[in-house]
């Protein structure tokens, strides 16, 4: 019977390099073979993909190939068995598959009669062995990547912000990349404010040049690698960790963790932003006094005219005139407003109230260590019970985590009040100019475009009822503002200002005002 058959010919990018396997030398093996034993070649299959399994695109053509055209050839032969497959399981079902097909695998360099019981061992041995090397690189590039975990360097392909370089001796790590990582901080700072969503954010960011979807938005804000961690994922007894990173955080730990409690929901109001309708400023910054559900607004029209009202839904009937909102917030927003003569007197008279109340910030601190100790001493105890066998070590590994993560919180926390104390001068300077940005905006009627400050203005939403605006909290550097201007108020006409008084009543009020309303 004359012998037809098909040479397969497959290579990857790494055995070309490191074992000489290119395409080339192999078909002149197989042809030489072909030549020696008077074997008729019919067709020659050439693949460039890795043999773990077999969905690689020229085998599966080639074995619909010989699906249609059944008893064209007999054999089909490759230099060695690792040509053909690298895991066992896989190959001896493709092994059937080609037998009920009417055609015999064969390699050249390892030849096999398996019509011989015992070869079959030889054969199970040619199969395990490229599947034992590949697990063994497999697993070594694993511990590899862990080990270098461990240590601080961030593996694989670089987070947006950063990019992959490498030292002149040859090692891996990431930098900070323009203009991309200052996109990726101003999305963490837009989100911490807890005043837009992330599709809005998103599309914001966008118009600012980001590129990526918007679903990868949420794959960043919770990469601990912005903050200066590297993540270790758990592994048989070993916990997951979070170990410090060699590379350069993007953002502060603090702000990391206010954008997670905003998207956990522990933040504060999450408020949709929507496009901003010159007669509906206030859409979505308002609740129904009825139902306590966010306003929408619409147009109704009048027998001359269409009318604006913000309007709740769903059943509720609550309505307003939106012009009549609209002079009345403008007027209650402009008590929160500086003034730019006295700029100075504001950051001034703020900074000695606050100075004052580090005082007792003191104590908030204290509060903060007693609870990591009681949390170290939990786990001190938990440590115990493992040890006298009182629970087993699954209990005590998600206690431990539990703890752990307690702990990296409340430290964050206090590091973020020893910061406080040394940025708050530059943190009041950016926001007494914001609010002098929006004052200076009503001259031109565009306060409406100035939606992120109102919202940094006022952190929770507002409320319209009997002809007045009112919220339960606004922001601290505003409500102690709106005092100085209350004093300020007092002592104009020509009368003498005494400004002495002045830290001491912002002092005694605090940072979060009580609820304010103005009526019209």
């Amino acid at each position: 019977m004359e012998k037809i058959a098909d040479l397969y010919i497959r290579v990857s990018t790494d055995e070309q390099a490191d074992k000489g396997y290119s395409q080339r030398s192999q078909q002149e093996l197989l042809r030489k073979y072909c030549e020696i034993n008077k074997i008729t070649v019919r067709h020659i299959i050439f693949e460039d993909y890795s043999a773990k399994s077999f969905n690689r695109p020229a085998w599966k053509k080639y074995l619909q190939t010989l699906r249609r055209y059944k008893h064209k050839t007999n054999l089909v032969l490759f230099l060695k068995w690792d040509r053909f497959s690298r895991n066992a399981g896989d190959a001896y079902q493709m092994i059937s598959t080609l037998r009920r097909l009417g055609v015999e695998p064969q390699a050249i360099e390892q030849p096999l009669d398996l019509s011989i019981p015992e070869n079959k061992m030889m054969l199970a041995f040619y199969l395990a062995a490229p599947e034992v090397e590949n697990d063994r690189r497999s697993l070594n590039t694993f511990f590899g990547m862990r080990r270098a975990k461990k240590e601080g360097r961030c593996m694989g392909s670089a987070p947006l912000g950063y990019e992959n370089k490498i030292t002149e001796n040859g090692i891996k790590y990431i930098a900070l990349k323009e203009p991309k990582a200052s996109q990726v901080k101003w999305i963490f700072e837009e989100v911490a404010k807890g005043v837009f969503n992330t599709n809005q954010i998103w599309k914001m960011a966008k118009e600012k040049g980001y590129v990526k979807s918007n679903s990868q938005v949420w794959g960043i804000l919770r990469n601990p690698v912005y903050y200066g961690k590297i993540f270790i994922p758990q592994y048989k007894d070993e916990e997951s960790q979070l170990v410090n990173g060699q590379h350069e955080a993007l953002i502060s730990e603090d702000l990391f963790y206010r954008v997670q409690d905003v998207l956990d929901g522990r933040g504060r109001t999450y408020r949709a932003k929507v496009v901003v309708v010159e007669d509906f400023p206030l859409r979505n910054f308002l609740i129904c006094p009825d139902c306590d559900k966010i306003l929408t607004g619409s147009k109704s029209k009048g027998r001359s005219k269409y009318y604006a009202y913000y309007h709740c839904r769903n059943g509720c009937k609550h309505r307003v005139n939106a012009q009549q909102v609209n002079e009345s917030f403008e007027e209650y927003l402009k008590s929160y407003l500086p003034n730019r003569d006295v700029k100075e007197l504001y950051t001034c008279l703020i900074m000695d109230a606050y100075n004052k109340q580090a005082i007792t910030m003191g104590s908030n601190k204290s509060e903060i260590l007693k609870q990591i100790s009681d949390y170290e001493n939990k786990l001190s105890y938990a440590r115990e019970l493992l040890v006298t066998k009182q629970i087993d070590s699954l209990d005590y590994r998600d206690m431990k985590e539990e703890y752990n993560q307690n702990i990296s919180k409340l430290e964050t926390k206090l590091t973020s009040k020893k910061s406080d104390l040394e940025d708050v001068e530059g943190l009041l300077d950016i926001g007494i100019n914001n609010l002098l940005k929006l004052s200076e905006s009503f001259k031109d009627k565009g306060w409406a475009e100035n939606r992120d400050i109102i919202g940094s203005i006022f952190p929770e939403n507002l409320t319209f009822e009997n002809s007045s605006v009112r919220t339960k909290r606004i922001n601290e550097i505003t409500g102690a503002i709106y005092q100085i201007n209350k004093k300020l108020y007092r002592n104009k006409n020509g009368t003498k200002k005494d400004f002495s008084s002045l830290s001491r009543q912002v002092t005694a009020k605090g940072f979060e005002p009580p609820t304010l309303r103005a009526e019209i």
